[in-house]
């Protein structure tokens, strides 16, 4: 097994529709009379894409991973090997684009006219674009250095690159942009994990921008960090805690969320609250929510008669991480839904899952169609492209011992890769990104240099 193979997890008047959920249902019309899938139907030329994978969830029970990471308390996870098992079938490049599941909220906010209405929405899409980790504990295949991911996505108006620029530290860049000219959405993401003798803590280095094109608007953030509990022995749960600072670079205005650690009896178990701030540090909402099921925004005096009605004080134990639960790691038992306070409005619900979601690695109607091959698509994309992984395409069919082989024989190409790079002196050369400076926070960032979708891919390397 690769001694250098890196464990992480990905490391998301106003109110949306009464469900606030996604259609992945609208059909596609293709030339091609392929089907590249049985769950996938096509009749009368016209495709929809799948409901479920081909095969269920393959079981780890036969895998000890504390035999692994005994070795490894307070440490950095970055060259620790696992085996197949403990991963689900996407690489890292398709969790990111898990983003753009709820791409309806970037465009109400391109619809908006009100700035401090579009940071509230901006606010939710932040949110939103974390949710589907919930319940998602295994971790995504590390990608290949110079592996791509594209998505296009006519019925949702956008279409996204991302390309893994980095191998040593892994460094993951996208860049998704509406069809209609109407907004950009880019960064990149450096996961660093440590392993804690109970949960992973992973924090998910790197700037999230959205750039609003028609308002001439731009805002940034990060996410926030996110804990694996019970790796060795127990029911695995997730919780994502830390202070996630939206700015709009234009008009000044901020959205600081709070994603409230579990706290004692997992009182505060998913929660986050936060308010919005004009350019004049006036506050002028207050949002609050859950980032596994739906956001709400409050005006601040509504808010505030709503606390006054409560017992005052704070519990220590709930500052910072959550590790006021660390001796007993069990899954705490939390309120289910969001408390609504009278006058909120609703920002954002999540799209619930199917109901055989726990049979397919906890996915979400969206992540079961990232890895399908559409009909025609394959004589489309680069040689690169994460559907075209051997070892991803062997585990989403069952296959695991031809998947963990697959997995070492890509693993020892790209060594092999590595040091003929190493002895010849020649660096790497990303495809599709370049460092830059990123104009508003003034950091390096990845930038899309464009190119990708005029389909000219003859110079991509061979990396499968």
């Amino acid at each position: 097994m690769n001694s250098e193979e890196e464990f992480f997890d990905a490391q998301t008047g106003l109110e949306s529709d009464d469900s606030g959920e996604v259609s992945f249902k609208d059909a596609l019309v293709f030339d091609s009379n392929e089907v590249t899938d049985g769950s996938s139907k096509q009749e009368n030329g016209v495709w929809e894409r799948r409901k479920a994978l081909p095969a269920e969830t393959i079981s780890k029970n036969n895998f000890s991973v504390w035999s692994i990471l005994k070795k490894c308390v307070g440490m950095e996870l970055s060259k620790i090997a696992m085996p197949v098992e403990f991963n689900e079938p996407l690489s890292f490049l398709q969790r990111i684009s898990e983003y753009m599941e709820h791409t309806h909220l970037i465009h109400k906010a391109c619809s908006l006219s009100d700035a401090v209405d579009r940071m509230q929405v901006v606010a939710a899409f932040a949110v939103s674009a974390v949710a589907s980790q919930w319940e998602r504990t295994r971790k995504p295949f590390n990608p290949l250095l110079g592996e791509t991911y594209e998505l296009i996505r006519e019925d949702e108006g956008y279409r996204l690159i991302s390309e893994q620029v980095s191998h040593h530290p892994p460094v993951s860049a996208f860049h998704a942009e509406s069809l209609k000219q109407e907004f950009e959405f880019h960064g990149s993401v450096c996961p660093k994990l440590k392993f804690w003798g109970k949960s992973v803590e992973a924090e998910p280095q790197g700037t999230m921008t959205l750039e609003l094109l028609k308002h001439k608007e731009a805002y940034t953030w990060t996410n926030p960090m996110c804990c694996v509990h019970n790796i060795i022995l127990g029911k695995l749960w997730i919780e994502q805690y830390g202070t996630v600072e939206i700015v709009n670079h234009s008009t000044g205005d901020k959205c600081i969320l709070n994603f409230k650690p579990c706290g004692m009896f997992g009182r505060d178990l998913h929660k986050v609250e936060g308010f919005i701030q004009d350019g004049s540090k006036n506050k002028r909402h207050v949002i609050y929510g859950k980032w596994t099921e739906s956001m709400y925004s409050i005006d601040p005096s509504l808010s505030e008669t709503k606390k006054a009605e409560k017992t005052t004080g704070s519990d220590p134990q709930e500052e910072g991480c959550s590790y006021a639960v660390e001796e007993d790691d069990e899954f705490p038992e939390g309120q289910d839904t969001v408390i609504v306070i009278p006058g909120s409005a609703l920002l954002w619900r999540i799209t619930p899952q199917p109901s055989h979601s726990a049979q397919m690695y906890n996915f979400t109607s969206f992540a079961v169609t990232l890895n399908e091959l559409e009909p025609g698509m394959e004589r489309l994309l680069p040689p690169t492209d994460c559907r075209l992984r051997p070892d991803i395409r062997a585990m989403e069919h069952g296959d695991m011992d031809l998947a963990s082989a697959e997995k070492e024989r890509l693993e020892e190409k790209q060594r092999k890769a590595r040091r003929e790079r190493s002895a010849g002196e020649e660096e790497w050369s990303t495809r599709w990104f370049r460092m830059v400076t990123n104009p508003f926070t003034g950091a390096e960032d990845w930038q899309y240099t464009g190119g990708y979708f005029d389909r000219k891919y003859t110079d991509c390397p061979n990396i499968y």
